[in-house]
Formats: structure tokens, sequence, C-alpha cells
């Protein structure tokens, strides 16, 4: 059974149904440069939980104001005075929330735009697709506020950065921004001027794509990447022959077939 969005419900996310199976989430704490409290990430947890389930078929994710996000909620750490064991279980609730958006099957484009910082570069780092502007920068601080990171960032910014250059931004504080972010892989587009504009229209031509298709290029090529080469072989064989043999996709094929379909072409 389909399950629906209810707006209302959501005070810390601006959500916004822009029509044809593409919706906004956008961080709305400006106030506090986005920063992430508990409650952001329960209300993150609460929409990707039912966005697989309720016709999502794109999302564009954002920041209100002049930033993205600015990372953990530190006036909030600080004044909670955590426990060691009560601090794992909210970083738990992070990896619950960001490994819904990974692994959920919906492709999420992330606009970016001032501080990408530290807990913010971890919630881009979850996004499939992550679109950046003049204003944007990136960095871990952690190492210099006495933190490590809790949300992912070895994983997912590793991934994306390697090894060494992640360790060098968590020890030195480094910032990355324009050319030198994109050519690190922080960010696949770079744009002048609004990042979510871009992010919305890279959103629709995702969102035309099958559902099915989708689901297996959000989910399954992370999920590949966990597995030794032979298991994602194997894994990926076995996607391929659900999702290459969905009845929907047979008008497309046809399409190609009767030299109807657009052709791949080289930009000019």
């Amino acid at each position: 059974m389909a399950l629906s969005i209810d707006i209302a419900s959501f005070t810390n996310l601006k959500v916004e149904d822009h029509g044809d199976g593409v919706w906004g989430v956008t961080l709305n704490r400006a106030a506090k440069r986005n920063a992430l409290d508990i409650a952001t990430i329960e209300e993150l947890v609460d929409f990707f939980s039912v966005a697989p389930r309720a016709g999502v078929r794109a999302v564009v994710l954002a920041g209100e104001g002049d930033h993205f996000c600015a990372g953990l909620d530190l006036i909030e750490h600080h004044d909670e005075d955590r426990s060691p064991a009560d601090f794992m279980h909210v970083c738990l609730r992070w990896h619950e929330a960001f490994n819904k958006m990974e692994y959920g099957g919906v492709p999420i484009i992330a606009a970016l735009q001032g501080a990408v910082v530290g807990g913010g570069l971890e919630l881009a780092s979850s996004a499939h697709v992550r679109v950046m502007n003049e204003t944007t920068y990136f960095a871990l601080p952690e190492g210099q506020r006495g933190l490590f990171t809790g949300g992912g960032a070895t994983i997912r910014v590793t991934d994306l950065v390697g090894k060494s250059r992640m360790i060098d931004m968590m020890l030195t504080g480094r910032v990355y921004q324009g050319d030198e972010a994109m050519d690190v892989g922080l960010a696949q587009y770079i744009v002048e001027g609004s990042s979510y504009d871009a992010a919305l229209e890279l959103a629709r031509k995702a969102a035309q794509n099958l559902p099915l298709s989708n689901f297996a290029i959000c989910s399954a090529v992370s999920h590949m990447q966990n597995m030794s080469a032979m298991d994602a072989a194997y894994a990926e064989a076995v996607v391929a022959g659900v999702v290459n043999t969905q009845p929907d996709a047979r008008a497309r094929l046809a399409a190609f077939a009767d030299k109807t379909a657009a052709r791949v072409r080289r930009n000019d």
C-alpha cells in the first residue's frame, strides 16, 4: 500500500512537492547555519523512511539561507553533556538517516552553497549527486574542536576523496572550494548562481527514469561497493536480470529498436 507524506509534520525540514514525483527537502534552521540537532536527524529518518513507498521519484536536498549545513549542533552537544553511550546512540541515528538516504533507492541531488562542514559534509556525501556553486566550501574541522566524525565521514567522504585527503582535512582543517573541490570529488557539478535550480533540473531528469532502474542505481551500486569483487559481480548479474527484463522497459527498448528514441551524442 502506498504511503503519503504529511508535509505539516515537519518542523526542522521544509518539505515541498515540486510535482512529477520530485520533492524538495530543505534544512530549515538558517539562524543556526542549518546545524544538525537530533530533532532534524529524526525528521530526516522520518522522510526518507517513507519516500520510497510514497511515490517520491527524486529529491533535491538543500539548506535554507546562505549555508547548506555547518555540521553537528555544537551548542546542543555542549548543553546536553551526553555520556559516551548517549552520544553513541545519537551517532547511530545519524547513520540510520544517512543509510536510508544512500541505500533507499530514491535519487537525491544535493544543492550546496556556503558551508558544507563536518556533519554537513557527511549529510551531503549521503546524496547521490552533489551540485555546488561559487560560495560552497567543504571542511572537516573535527580535529581542531576535539572531536571525531560520527556520521559516516570515515566511510563516505573517504570514498569520495581518498584516505590521505580525508585525514589531512581532519588533521589540519583544510578547506576545499571551487574547482579544487570538484577535482578531488566532493561535487560532480559546479554552477554560478543557484545550485538549487541546477539540482532541481537534474532531479527532474532523473525522475523520468523508471523507478526500478533508479532503485538499482541508487541502492545496488552502494551495496556492491561493500562486497568482494566476486560477490559484487554475482549481485550485479542478479540485479541486471531483474531490472533489464522489467515490463515497463519494453516501450523504451522498442523506441530504441525502431530508432525513435533519442541517441546519446557528444556535447558540442
